[in-house]
């Protein structure tokens, strides 16, 4: 552990809080939860990240349901590869890196050149970021949607332009088309959509794309495309064959289990990875251990397969839970879902976290809403029992 003060002093918090039975959680994280409803301040807009929030949390919650991994990853072939790669670790990763490279490319159907693998997709969405914000400019996003990239853009002085969600709660590409003016330089699109695990029309979105980005780079975040019945149908990395002006990120952090692990990427026309690249490490910041463990796991459609069952399971045995509960929900099309609650988002907080069950609450369309990742069984089952005595 770190000997750095204020970890220890963190660390040392987070004990006592558990020690206590969370006697502190409830107070603690509903200002940490309040700071995460604020959407802007006098100067610069804020952002609790998923991981901001993983920070401050206690460390063995019953239930970890606030950051949308997948606890059933990774896979055993990952895991085989992390300790075999172990011996070649002091070894820069290059053969690895174009290895991967390749086997993302092949299977995508792109060149090489089209591709650049990161530490996660983060570093490619804030590269992302640094590149668009130029003075006067605009990004254009849904008003509830995957905030790290705007948010990013928006402390560098960009306008964030949000434009309103439909009525079921997904991205309005019809309304983010007219936003477009002479100083957009960026339409960001997280499809299926984080929070609220909705996702648009395949069809349209990719007439869209087609359409709009001979007018400026649409940025279609994928993260959580995996989660979807036939994810090749809606991917655009199509428009990436078809040399547009599209850029499409994907990441191992979700189906794949790897969020600690730290592996994702971005696949686009040469000129477009070009200059992201520009404004990332890219490929040197990823771990010869991380690249092995991609490299077995990329494309392993059985555990893939397998994660997916039980996601659904759990997301299922969830739907059933908020109805018994008189609750209503968005239909998700991810890894979490997102409903209305009956009391204050950061109060609801609050009050989960003192029962060990860690989630998130939002403020949409002038609701309180909870958004819940899908959890192991037995994690469900945590916040069925929590929710039913504070619903």
């Amino acid at each position: 552990m770190s000997t750095n003060p204020t970890n220890r002093r963190k660390w040392l918090k987070q004990t006592a809080m558990l020690a206590g039975g969370l006697p502190l959680a409830g107070s603690f994280f509903s200002n940490l939860a309040s700071a995460a409803t604020k959407t802007e301040m006098p100067e610069k807009h804020i952002f609790i990240s998923d991981r901001q929030f993983a920070e401050w949390a206690p460390i063995n919650l019953k239930a970890r349901l606030f950051a949308n991994e997948n606890p059933f990853g990774p896979s055993d072939k990952a895991k085989k590869a992390i300790i075999d790669a172990i011996d070649k670790s002091f070894q820069y990763p290059i053969a690895y890196l174009d290895e991967l490279t390749n086997k993302i490319a092949t299977y995508e159907g792109v060149q090489k050149e089209n591709v650049l693998i990161s530490s996660g997709s983060s570093p490619l969405l804030h590269a992302a970021a640094i590149l668009y914000s130029k003075p006067g400019s605009n990004i254009i996003t849904g008003e509830t949607t995957y905030e790290d990239l705007p948010s990013k853009a928006s402390q560098l002085g960009a306008k964030w332009v949000k434009v309103p969600l439909t009525k079921t709660y997904s991205l309005d590409l019809d309304a983010m088309e007219k936003a477009v003016d002479a100083n957009t330089t960026l339409i960001y699109i997280c499809n299926p959509n984080n929070p609220t695990g909705t996702v648009v029309d395949a069809d349209k979105l990719k007439a869209f794309c087609e359409r709009v980005s001979k007018k400026v780079t649409i940025f279609v975040d994928e993260a959580y495309i995996d989660y979807l019945d036939n994810p090749q149908a809606t991917t655009l990395i199509e428009a990436v064959r078809k040399n547009q002006n599209v850029i499409v990120a994907r990441t191992f952090s979700k189906l794949y289990g790897f969020a600690g692990l730290r592996v994702g990427y971005i696949v686009a026309k040469t000129e477009l990875i070009k200059q992201v690249g520009n404004f990332t490490e890219g490929p040197f910041s990823i771990s010869t251990t991380s690249i092995q463990a991609a490299l077995a796991a990329y494309n392993d459609k059985e555990f893939l397969q397998s994660a997916f069952v039980k996601t659904m399971a759990s997301k299922n045995f969830l739907y059933d839970v908020l109805k018994k509960e008189g609750y209503d929900y968005i239909p998700s099309s991810a890894n979490f879902v997102m409903f209305p609650i009956k009391m204050e988002g950061t109060k609801f907080v609050g009050e989960m976290m003192k029962r060990s069950v860690g989630v998130r609450n939002w403020k949409m369309v002038g609701k309180d809403w909870c958004r819940i990742s899908i959890g192991r069984m037995d994690e469900m089952q945590a916040f069925a029992d929590a929710f039913k005595e504070i619903s």
